[in-house]
C-alpha cells in the first residue's frame, strides 16, 4: 500500500530541515484529515446536487428549453409590438371591406336598378373568394414570405377599390368585389401566421388576441363608417376611402415591416432576399444576430428542423408555384378537421348576423342607412373586446395547466407540445362561450320575429358578438398550436 502524499512530503521536509518528529506527525495528521474532509465534502455536494435534481420541476420530455437553446425570436419587444400592430391592421382590412359595404346595400340596389337579392349576391361572391384566396396566397406566403404577399395583395386591393368607385354597372360591381376580396382576404390568415412566427405557445393567446382584435375592429367600425360615408358623401366614397386608407398603411409596411416567415429568416437572425427586406433595413439592426456565439450550432439545427416541414426556400432558395390543394391536406388530420368544421359553424353564425341586419332592421324598425350603421356598434364592440379579453385568459390557463402537469414554461424558447394537454388549456375557455352564444342567438331570432324592442336586439347582438368571436379565436389558437 502506497503512503499518502502528505507523509512523503513530511519525510522530505525532515531530511532537509531536521524538524522534530512531533511536527512531522502533526503535519501528516492534518494532511490526511484534510484529504478525508475533501472527500466528505465532495460526497455531500454530489448528494445535494442529486436532491436538487429530484426537486426540480419537470420540463417537456422532448426539445425542452435550456439556456443554450436558441431564442424563439430575436426580435425585441418593441419590434414584436410593431410587427403585431402591422399584422393586426392588415387583418382589419378584409372585414372592414365587407362590413363597410352593408349600410349601402339598399342605396346600391336603387342606383344600379337591381333587386335586393342580386345585391346580396355580391356578399356571397365576396365570401366565396374569402375562402378561396387564402388557399393560394397562404401557400405563397409559406413559399416566398409574408411580406411580399402582403404587398402583392394590397396592390391588387387598391386597384379593385378604384375600379369599384368608378363603375356604373352591377356586373362590374360583382367582378370587382371578387377581386377586392381576393386581394385582401388572405391577410387575415397571414396575420395569424405572423403572430405565430414571433410568439411562443405560452404567449400566443395574448399576441393572437391582439391580431384578432384588428380583424374584429373592422367589424366594429365598418358599418358605422359605411353608414356615415354613404349618408353624407354617397356610396362611391366608401371605396375611395378604402383605397386611400390602404395606400397610407402601405407606407410603414413597405418601409419598415420585416420578414417573419420562419422558413425564410428562421427566428429573425437570417438575412433574407432583397424582396423580403424592408426598405429601411440597412438603417436598423433587425437582422443582426442577437445570440451568443455558442448557440449558433443549436440555431442551425433549429432552423433546419423548422424548414424541413415547410417550404424549401431556405434550401438553395428553390421556389414553387402555390398549390391550393396543399391546404386541403389539413382536412385529413382529424383534430384539425374537427376544429375547422366548428369554425365554419361559428363563422356562418357571425356572417348571418351582420349580413341580415340591414334588411331586418330596415323592415322591423324602418331605419335609414346611417341608423343601420350605428346599430352595428354593440356587435362590433363585442367582437373587438372578445379577443382582448380572451388572450390573457388563454395564457393564464396555459400556465395553470402546465403547472399542474409539472412542465416549466419558457416564454423565450420553443417547447415541445407532444405531451402537453393543449385541449385542457384551450377548450374550457371556449365551451361556456359556445353555450351562451347559442342561447343568445335563439333569443335574438325570437325578438325580431315578434318585432321586439330595439334595446333587446342590440343587447343580444352584443352577447352573440362576444361569445362567437371568443370561440372563433380560441379555435384558431388551437389550430396554430397543432401546426406550429
Amino acid at each position: 500500500m502506497s503512503e499518502p502524499s502528505g507523509f512523503k512530503q513530511a519525510s522530505i521536509s525532515k531530511a532537509v530541515t531536521s524538524e522534530p518528529k512531533e511536527e512531522i506527525a502533526e503535519t501528516q495528521t492534518k494532511t490526511i484529515s484534510a484529504t478525508k474532509n475533501g472527500i466528505t465534502n465532495s460526497e455531500h455536494k454530489e448528494k445535494g446536487q442529486e436532491q436538487n435534481m429530484e426537486n426540480e420541476p419537470r420540463t417537456a420530455p422532448t426539445d425542452s428549453p435550456s439556456e443554450s437553446a436558441p431564442l424563439y425570436t430575436v426580435f425585441s419587444k418593441g419590434e414584436v409590438r410593431f410587427i403585431i400592430f402591422i399584422a393586426a391592421f392588415a387583418g382589419l382590412i378584409s372585414p372592414l371591406s365587407a362590413t363597410i359595404y352593408f349600410p349601402a346595400l339598399n342605396v346600391l340596389s336603387r342606383d344600379l336598378k337591381v333587386s335586393s337579392s342580386s345585391i346580396n349576391l355580391t356578399l356571397t361572391t365576396y365570401m366565396i373568394f374569402q375562402g378561396l384566396a387564402p388557399t393560394v396566397f397562404g401557400d405563397l406566403a409559406d413559399t416566398i414570405g409574408r411580406r411580399p404577399v402582403f404587398i402583392i395583395g394590397f396592390v391588387v386591393y387598391i386597384g379593385a377599390c378604384i375600379g369599384l368607385a368608378l363603375q356604373n354597372s352591377f356586373a362590374a360591381l360583382l367582378v370587382l368585389r371578387c377581386l377586392q376580396s381576393a386581394g385582401t382576404s388572405s391577410t387575415v390568415a397571414i396575420s395569424v401566421s405572423v403572430a405565430a412566427d414571433v410568439s411562443t405557445h405560452s404567449e400566443r393567446g395574448k399576441y393572437m388576441g391582439l391580431v384578432t382584435s384588428g380583424t374584429a375592429m373592422g367589424t366594429a367600425v365598418g358599418p358605422v363608417l359605411g353608414g356615415l360615408l354613404s349618408h353624407f358623401l354617397g356610396w362611391r366614397s366608401i371605396f375611395w376611402f378604402l383605397a386611400i386608407l390602404v395606400g397610407v398603411y402601405m407606407v410603414p409596411l413597405v418601409l419598415a415591416f420585416p420578414e417573419t416567415g420562419r422558413n425564410i429568416v428562421g427566428n429573425g437572425s437570417i438575412t433574407p432576399q432583397k424582396w423580403n427586406k424592408p426598405l429601411l433595413s440597412d438603417l436598423t439592426t433587425r437582422y443582426k444576430i442577437k445570440i451568443k456565439n455558442d448557440t449558433i450550432p443549436q440555431l442551425q439545427t433549429s432552423l433546419k428542423r423548422d424548414s424541413s416541414s415547410t417550404s424549401p426556400f431556405t434550401q438553395n432558395h428553390r421556389r414553387h408555384f402555390p398549390n391550393p390543394l396543399n391546404s386541403l391536406k389539413l382536412i385529413a388530420q382529424k383534430d384539425v378537421a374537427l376544429l375547422l368544421f366548428y369554425n365554419a359553424i361559428v363563422y356562418t353564425t357571425f356572417n348571418t348576423i351582420i349580413a341580415s341586419t340591414p334588411y331586418l332592421f330596415g323592415q322591423v324598425y324602418h331605419f335609414n342607412d346611417l341608423q343601420i350603421g350605428l346599430c352595428y356598434i354593440p356587435f362590433g364592440m363585442a367582437s373587438f373586446l372578445a379577443p382582448l379579453l380572451n388572450g390573457p385568459l388563454l395564457d393564464w390557463n396555459f400556465r395553470r395547466v402546465a403547472a399542474q402537469a409539472g412542465i416549466t414554461v419558457d416564454r423565450q424558447r420553443a417547447q415541445s407540445m407532444t405531451d402537453f394537454p393543449v385541449e385542457r388549456a384551450r377548450v374550457p375557455i371556449a365551451l361556456p362561450m359556445a353555450v351562451i352564444g347559442a342561447a343568445a342567438l335563439i333569443c335574438y331570432g325570437w325578438v325580431l320575429e315578434i318585432d321586439g324592442p330595439l334595446a333587446a336586439a342590440l343587447v343580444l347582438q352584443f352577447v352573440i358578438g362576444l361569445s362567437v368571436t371568443g370561440c372563433f379565436q380560441v379555435m384558431n389558437v388551437m389550430i396554430v398550436d397543432y401546426r406550429a
